[in-house]
C-alpha cells in the first residue's frame, strides 16, 4: 500500500509539472486517468472476420477507441494500458506452442508518419515476439468510407511474405477489426508463401463487424 501511494504521489507531481491530457476523457490528468484505465476491461469474443476465426478483446467505442486512437498518435505509453486488452485476447485464442505471432505490418507511410507500429509497441509490452514475415508491398487508398467489397480490392497485394513459409502456423495480431479485409489479406500473402494462419486477434472490433 505504501508502494502505491508513493506512485501516486509521484504520477500527480508530474502531472503537475508536465501538464497531461487524459487519453480517455481529456481531463487534466495524467497520460489515463484512475477512472479510464478502469474503463479497459477486457470482454473477449469471436467473431468471424474476413474469413478468420477472430477474437477482440472488446468493442472498439468509448474509452477502448479513444485510449487506442491516441496510441496511434504517438502517445506510445498507452501500449502498457492496452497490452492486458490483447494478453486477454491472446489466452481466449489458444493457438498452441506451434503456432507463431504475426503482426498485420503498417504501411510504409504510416511508419514514415509515426515513426513506430502500433501494434507491435503494444505486443513488446506484453514481451512477445512476433516473426517478422510480412512486409509492405505497394500502397493503396485509404480505407475508410469504403465498402467491405471496395476494402478487400483496395488491399489486394498490399503484403508480401519475406519468405518462403511453408509448415509453419501463424495467429495473425492487429490492432483493430474493422471489416477483416486487413485480416484477409495478410492471411492471403502467408498462404500464398506456404504457411497456415490458424484465426486471428485484436484489440478491438467495431460495431460494423460483419457488415456489408
Amino acid at each position: 500500500m505504501w508502494a502505491v501511494s508513493v506512485r501516486e504521489a509521484v504520477l500527480d507531481a508530474l502531472a503537475w509539472v508536465l501538464p497531461v491530457e487524459c487519453a480517455g476523457c481529456g481531463s487534466p490528468d495524467r497520460m489515463l486517468c484512475g477512472r479510464c484505465r478502469r474503463d479497459l476491461v477486457a470482454a473477449p469474443a469471436r467473431t468471424v472476420a474476413g474469413g478468420l476465426d477472430v477474437v477482440a478483446a472488446a468493442p472498439y467505442a468509448g474509452t477502448v477507441q479513444r485510449v487506442v486512437l491516441a496510441l496511434k498518435d504517438g502517445r506510445t505509453s498507452l501500449a502498457s494500458a492496452l497490452a492486458p486488452l490483447l494478453s486477454s485476447a491472446l489466452a481466449r485464442a489458444a493457438a498452441g506452442d506451434d503456432v507463431e505471432l504475426v503482426a498485420v505490418p503498417s504501411t510504409r507511410a504510416a511508419l514514415r508518419r509515426r515513426g513506430f507500429d502500433p501494434v507491435l509497441v503494444v505486443l513488446a509490452r506484453l514481451g512477445a515476439r512476433p516473426s517478422r514475415v510480412l512486409r509492405p508491398a505497394r500502397t493503396h487508398r485509404v480505407q475508410k468510407g469504403l465498402g467491405r467489397a471496395e476494402r478487400l480490392q483496395n488491399l489486394r497485394g498490399v503484403h508480401r511474405a519475406t519468405r518462403a513459409l511453408r509448415g509453419r502456423r501463424f495467429l495473425i495480431v492487429d490492432d483493430v477489426v474493422t471489416t477483416g479485409a486487413t485480416l484477409a489479406e495478410a492471411a492471403r500473402a502467408i498462404r500464398d508463401a506456404g504457411g497456415e494462419v490458424v484465426g486471428a486477434v485484436a484489440i478491438a472490433a467495431t460495431p460494423r463487424l460483419g457488415r456489408p
